[in-house]
């Protein structure tokens, strides 16, 4: 039976069905059905094809599902652009709002491009900047439309990630890791401060303080919370993530469970608050 799926297979392991389908090779037919109650593997025909039929389900199932977590890598390199064209649209912004005067303005840099843009050009110095004003705001366009696709994409890519942390926070957090995978195989405590790399080392080197939290803060359930009670709500919000990038990546499956328990724990955390008690550090 040599280049048959079911060869050596153990009827009740559906995982391994599904990988020898993926991985079985046969340079020409035969008349596998006949040799698989041949054999024993199964009672007849029909349990044949049963048998097939759940194994190229799981099969497919299992191609889906690396084929949704290799799109983390890409789901990265656009959450990086997305942070890149926002970087430089608001150094130029910046420059816009200094050559038009205008450094006060209170919706910022991004605003005042916004104003320029509409200006009537006099002379062409005005026209150069109402050029760059213009290049300021196609960057932010791009900008909110890569937000858009990272939003949209995010909850695919990391279902649980994403309903946890928020589709762009999770994405930040792969990239940070480097891909899903690594992300997986992180403790609690290193995805809390992702993103607080300069002050972790500077508190390696006795330089300051240890960091509570890295790009986590911009979670409300971090940035909501009390400052004394913030590095708690950090700790238990990395926990959740932690455990939810490796279900996406490990199983994929939706799990609710994890968003009333991470609901449940900040609540205590903030009651703390109000009740006047706080957590002593570990």
């Amino acid at each position: 039976m040599e280049g048959a799926w079911f060869a050596e297979l153990d009827p009740a392991d559906p995982e391994a069905a599904a990988s020898a389908v993926r991985e079985s090779r046969r340079d020409g037919p035969a008349d596998w059905p006949g040799l698989a109650v041949e054999r024993g593997v199964v009672a007849d025909r029909e349990a044949y094809y049963d048998a097939l039929h759940a194994a190229t389900t799981a099969a497919a199932r299992a191609a889906v599902a690396e084929h949704e977590r290799a799109d983390d890598r890409r789901l990265v390199e656009a959450v990086r652009a997305l942070d890149d064209t926002e970087r430089v649209a608001n150094e130029l912004a910046e420059r816009v709002a200094e050559w038009a005067g205008d450094t006060a303005s209170d919706g910022g840099a991004e605003a005042v491009v916004r104003t320029v843009v509409d200006r009537e050009s006099e002379d062409e110095l005005d026209r150069r900047l109402v050029g760059l004003a213009e290049r300021a705001a196609g960057l932010y366009a791009e900008r909110d439309e890569l937000r858009a696709t990272v939003e949209r994409v995010a909850p695919t890519v990391a279902p649980n990630l994403a309903a946890l942390a928020g589709p762009v926070l999770a994405a930040r957090l792969t990239a940070l890791a480097g891909d899903l995978e690594s992300l997986a195989r992180m403790p609690a405590g290193t995805v809390q401060v992702l993103g607080a790399e300069n002050a972790l080392f500077a508190h390696l080197r006795g330089h300051a303080p240890s960091p509570k939290h890295g790009v986590i803060y911009t979670h409300e359930y971090v940035r909501g919370t009390d400052p004394e009670e913030r590095g708690s709500a950090a700790r238990a919000l990395a926990g959740k993530l932690a455990i939810a990038a490796r279900i996406d990546h490990y199983a994929g499956d939706r799990r609710p469970e994890l968003e009333r328990d991470l609901d449940e724990r900040i609540a205590r955390v903030r009651e703390r608050t109000a009740d006047g008690e706080t957590e002593e550090e570990p």
